[in-house]
């Protein structure tokens, strides 16, 4: 098990500045009866947590993900097992390799995530922001990269203006 995932480090941002993509580090408590981690709303993760769903018995060669969320962020953390991460803010894409089950990753809203490579027994936990939404989904590649286009190009205006 690597403490810190390939290619990022404890709290790096990743991707571009408004993204904010980070790792978040989970308290682990070990004694002779083994580990122990937990994970807060407000606390180690920056957003009040409105659903759990958990990815497992994966058959071998299968990926999830394959879409972006609107307005959801959410938290992974693997709970067991080994498994990649591709980060894709329409810009730039980023690979990190989930194996600690008291490191997550914070994924901001209008990000495309691919998760692939999950060794056997692999279980990925996700906490999210919000409940189910069909609509906040993003399902198709060339529609998200024309709407993270539009959301970066707002991004830079307000930017611009704050500083005026």
């Amino acid at each position: 098990m690597n403490s810190i995932p390939q290619h990022l480090t404890a709290f790096e941002p990743a991707l571009t500045s408004e993204c904010a993509i980070s790792l978040v580090m989970l308290p682990r408590i070990t004694d002779e009866r083994g580990c122990l981690s937990f994970a807060e709303s407000g606390r180690h993760v920056p957003f009040d947590i409105r659903r759990v769903y958990y990815i497992y018995g994966l058959s071998e060669g299968a990926a999830r993900g394959g879409h972006a969320h609107r307005e959801c962020e959410r938290v992974l953390i693997p709970i067991a097992g080994e498994f990649v991460v591709w980060m894709d803010d329409g810009r730039q894409r980023r690979r990190v390799v989930l194996d600690d089950p008291a490191v997550g990753l914070y994924v901001p809203a209008m990000v495309w995530l691919d998760l692939t490579d999950f060794q056997p027994g692999s279980v990925c936990l996700a906490l999210a922001s919000a409940l189910y939404s069909e609509a906040d989904y993003i399902r198709d590649y060339p529609t998200f990269k024309r709407a993270s286009r539009a959301a970066s190009e707002l991004y830079e205006i307000e930017l611009a203006d704050a500083f005026l």
